[in-house]
């Protein structure tokens, strides 16, 4: 039901802002713009996402499908149970869910989406099996997702990548901050989820694992800082990353042959839900890419920012991040959005000002929560979302703030 107000919303504020502009503003452009941005968005979704999705869908879907006849799923499933049974307490054990979730996390940690995306469409499926209302969203279903829009990454590639393109001195000097923003927006939606779902926080076991995983970021942040160059970095994020991705696939294939499995057949088998499950998520993405278009293309961006500018200078507050703010608003809509306003904010800026570098931040700092709602509720036909949208914009939101809190830590 949220998603139904919010999808109708966006559409009725973009006409609202476009009449405003029209009437009072005299920019008789305004309609036309959104009109070609409807048609620019539904071809986005169809050309450029779901039929390259379903590609890569095939792939790691049949990939899938070995890992689980070779049993490394049920192992993985095994290794995480003690934390995951904390956090979805509704899913056993030893289900396969818990090792498709613990593959999506994986690769949404060495910052591979397109392994992650097929990762993290085949949990909300096992969990789906779980679902005794397949319309409604279970707490698990949120949890997984809340936790995925977070988008813990270790190594944002993508964005020091570009800021090397646009001549940074030190590419990779956001790597902390990106980290440190990513990981609080994390924690954030475990806590909130947790206080809606009543999860045991201060359990033991969930502590545990918590502080462990702290522990280990904090040992990997101290270590990069002190005593990897730039360089070395971006090398260790582009081997690890791929050495981990391929690594995994020929374990599959190994254990498979062990259990005398058709490694062959098992993958034909799994391979042939990618293309289904690209067409069924064609009509999800369609409607919410439009709705944002038409968000992004009647201005309404730039009269939050003027808005956050005017009450922030009447309380007589810092108002230097502001222009990297319409990154982090995009950001939650649209990903390919909110990374060409990245681009835009350093290349006017300079990708080495504190206005830049924030804008990289932001774009490392959380994921495309209506996107991913869209993609993943739409994938097993989930038409009530019940807190899962608000949810995982609180965790966004404190991406948000700690983006800009480190940027002032580091850069400021």
């Amino acid at each position: 039901m949220a998603l139904n107000y919010i999808w109708t919303g966006f559409f009725l504020v973009g006409f609202v802002a476009a009449l405003a502009q029209w009437l009072f503003l005299g920019d008789t452009e305004i309609f036309k713009r959104i009109v070609d941005g409807t048609f620019t968005s539904a071809k986005l979704a169809v050309m450029d996402i779901a039929l390259p999705l379903a590609g890569v869908m095939t792939l790691w879907l049949g990939i899938m499908n070995i890992g689980e006849k070779a049993g490394a799923i049920n192992v993985l499933a095994r290794f995480i149970g003690p934390f995951f049974s904390r956090i979805f307490p509704g899913v056993p054990k030893e289900h396969p869910a818990n090792g498709h979730m613990v593959m999506n996390f994986s690769a949404n940690l060495l910052g591979l989406d397109n392994a992650a995306t097929p990762f993290g469409l085949k949990a909300m499926e096992s969990l789906q099996t779980l679902n005794p209302n397949k319309d409604e969203a279970t707490d698990a279903q949120i949890m997984f997702l809340v936790l995925h829009t977070s988008g813990l990454t270790l190594i944002p590639l993508a964005i020091m990548a570009q800021r090397a393109i646009l001549g940074a001195a030190n590419p990779a000097d956001i790597f902390i901050p990106c980290l440190i923003a990513t990981y609080v927006a994390t924690i954030t939606g475990i806590i909130v989820v947790g206080i809606r779902q009543r999860i045991n926080l201060f359990d033991p076991v969930l502590g545990g694992w918590i502080g462990g995983m702290t522990a280990a970021i904090g040992g990997m942040i101290y270590y990069f800082s002190n005593y990897l160059t730039k360089d070395q970095i971006q090398l260790f994020s582009n081997v690890a990353a791929n050495l981990v991705l391929f690594s995994i696939i020929v374990v599959f294939m190994v254990g498979a042959l062990r259990k005398k499995v058709n490694v062959y057949e098992a993958f034909i088998e799994g391979a042939k839900g990618g293309i289904q499950t690209s067409i069924t998520i064609i009509p999800y993405l369609v409607g919410m890419l439009v709705a944002i278009g038409v968000v992004r293309n009647a201005g309404i961006l730039d009269f939050v920012v003027r808005g956050f500018s005017w009450v922030f200078t009447q309380f007589g507050l810092a108002t230097d991040f502001l222009p990297a703010l319409p990154t982090a608003l995009m950001k939650p809509l649209s990903g390919s959005g909110s990374r060409a306003l990245m681009i835009d904010t350093m290349t006017t800026y300079g990708a080495d000002s504190f206005v830049g570098r924030l804008a990289c931040i932001f774009q490392g700092s959380a994921d495309t929560t209506f996107y991913i709602v869209a993609l993943y509720f739409g994938s097993v036909g989930i038409r009530k979302t019940r807190y899962a949208i608000s949810c995982g914009l609180m965790a966004d939101f404190a991406g948000v703030v700690a983006a800009i809190f480190v940027a002032y830590l580091f850069f400021g």
